[in-house]
């Protein structure tokens, strides 16, 4: 009878335990979406078959992404603005329909020498074009 409290007390506490960190990340991608110049992106490297839910958010002079399942408070990944450039964007394809937001946009683009691919809404893309476009005179960016 002893061992069997014991293991409910223990799974107990593990399912709490996993409660609570399902609020934590609620309660972080609100916050995230909540604010001004968010919008769900997903991040790939070509290559790969895998892409990582996220959300992006402008800052002056970069693009923070936040992966969408993660407690952390900083960005999984930082884009600097003058060293991304968009190489081509189409429509998602064949298995990638299923892997990201229905009717997105894959943005394939370099930074810094590396190739990468986000997934966005085409209204999202409409507002990453133009923020790439809007950088101050002098940084060399390209949008396709």
């Amino acid at each position: 009878m002893r061992e069997l409290l014991l293991s409910l007390e223990v799974a107990g506490a593990c399912a709490l335990l996993v409660l609570v960190c399902l609020v934590l990340v609620v309660v972080r991608r609100r916050r995230l979406t909540g604010r001004l110049g968010t919008f769900d992106c997903s991040v790939r490297q070509p290559g790969t078959r895998r892409w990582s839910l996220g959300v992006a958010r402008y800052e002056t002079d970069r693009l923070d992404w936040y992966r969408t399942f993660s407690l952390s408070p900083r960005p999984s990944r930082s884009f600097a603005r003058g060293a991304l450039d968009v190489t081509r964007r189409r429509d998602a394809e064949g298995h990638e329909r299923l892997a990201v937001q229905p009717d997105a946009l894959v943005v394939e683009c370099r930074h810094s020498g590396e190739q990468l691919e986000l997934a966005m809404s085409t209204d999202a893309y409409t507002g990453f074009a133009s923020w790439l476009e809007s950088a101050p005179p002098g940084q060399n960016v390209n949008v396709a």
